[in-house]
């Protein structure tokens, strides 16, 4: 049992009195958590066993006689259902039983699938509930193994819940094996020779087979090129023009697509900062999928450090704006943008957090220069009341100050 920074949190907060909602992608460890924070005498349903899940689609009512089977408790006796968006009953009886005694159960619903609930209309328990969502690792869980280095600034500190360090850390990595394998607990924790092939049964089993049970993508041969392409273009601003092209189906199947990948919680966007003063700004979002392990199997590819080697740049890119977005998520509050001309001038990432604005480049160097940092100038002359410092964030050895406001930042200190 590896040590999640996001635990302590949520174990505060389920001693709270409402119905706990854990969302997020399949493995990224969701039930192992729970089943790690709550009490052994939880009264559990696990909905992606077809068996079980089949019983209560067909039988609605035996979850809730099942919950008014266990004796009351002054503390709340714990019910979990896991994968609950299975069955979307499950929330209606939830409902009735907590207005019914707000104190004789806790429940505990997890899933992978916000779109099936939006569809269906189920009843996420407005009022009722507290929304949790679970990530990939974060640097915080699964660190380099080098310690961090002291006095290295941060453009968006994410210190460890109780402590300096973990006390279970994850396996570490360097920084070939992070863009090559993602961030997945199963596969950080997995022998090296296994992970590739755990990867493409991921996108076998869950980016295809769940979601066409989940979805009912109804041209199954057109979903599975656009998830490719999806998956190839990961990092790069969106075109549905040429995706559309590419994939054969229209530009609103396209964006029906996209939005399928976020509901599922394998994808995340990130949109362009539009409150500038020039006028020849994109306004497009960039798309990244929710992991680099991932994003390599849906590809076609098969991850490795060989397959890094050829063009890390971009790969490089894409784990630092994984790494700031899901920092913001647990944080609670912020978000993170890009901006790019349409001469060609980008500014990477910029986080807006605390009523600031950090402007982020990603370089693959071990020697910046101020000429990396040109565009982050230029943000920061702009913005000079909400953006005070900017940052590249690269593979030098330690951090290098290369103008008043912008510092280089070595990745393993992000």
């Amino acid at each position: 049992m590896f040590d999640r920074w996001y635990a302590a949190t949520l174990q505060g907060r389920l001693s709270r009195p409402y119905v706990h909602l854990l969302f997020g992608a399949r493995q990224t460890g969701k039930s192992t958590l729970l089943n790690g924070l709550l009490p052994p005498e939880t009264l559990r349903f696990n909905l992606a066993d077809p068996q079980e899940r089949s019983r209560h689609l067909a039988n609605p009512g035996e979850f809730a006689a099942a919950c008014r089977s266990l004796p009351a408790n002054r503390k709340g006796q714990f019910v979990f259902v896991d994968e609950a968006q299975s069955v979307p009953a499950i929330f209606d009886a939830v409902q009735f039983l907590y207005d019914s005694d707000k104190t004789r159960w806790r429940f505990v619903l997890c899933g992978s699938s916000a779109r099936k609930l939006r569809l269906t209309g189920a009843n996420l328990l407005p009022g009722r509930s507290l929304v949790h969502h679970l990530f990939p690792l974060t640097l915080a869980e699964h660190p380099t193994g080098a310690g961090r280095l002291p006095r290295a600034p941060s453009p968006l500190p994410f210190a460890w819940s109780e402590g300096p360090a973990p006390a279970r850390p994850f396996p570490a990595w360097d920084l070939a094996a992070r863009l090559a394998y993602g961030a997945l607990p199963g596969i950080v924790a997995a022998e090296k020779q296994d992970r590739a092939g755990l990867l493409k049964a991921y996108a076998f089993v869950h980016l295809e087979e769940e979601i066409r049970r989940e979805a009912l993508v109804k041209n199954w041969g057109a979903f599975v090129r656009f998830l490719q392409l999806a998956a190839a273009e990961s990092g790069q601003i969106l075109n549905y023009a040429n995706i559309s092209q590419e994939a054969g189906i229209s530009q609103p199947t396209v964006k029906v697509y996209y939005q399928l990948l976020e509901d599922m919680f394998i994808g995340v966007s990130v949109p362009a900062y539009a409150k500038s003063p020039r006028k020849n700004l994109l306004s497009t979002p960039k798309f990244l999928f929710f992991d680099l392990g991932v994003r390599h199997a849906a590809a076609g590819l098969t991850p490795s450090s060989d397959m890094v080697k050829a063009n890390p740049g971009p790969l490089f890119e894409q784990w630092v704006g994984l790494e700031l977005w899901k920092r913001l998520q647990y944080l609670g509050e912020g978000r993170l943008y890009h901006q790019r001309s349409k001469d060609g001038a980008e500014v990477d990432f910029i986080i807006e957090h605390a009523g600031k604005l950090t402007p982020i480049e990603v370089k693959w160097t071990e020697n910046p220069t101020l000429n990396d940092a040109r565009h982050l100038r230029t943000f920061l002359d702009e913005k000079p009341k909400q953006a005070d410092r900017g940052y590249v964030i690269c593979r030098c050895p330690r951090p290098l100050q290369l103008h008043d406001q912008i510092t280089a930042l070595p990745w393993s200190c992000l």
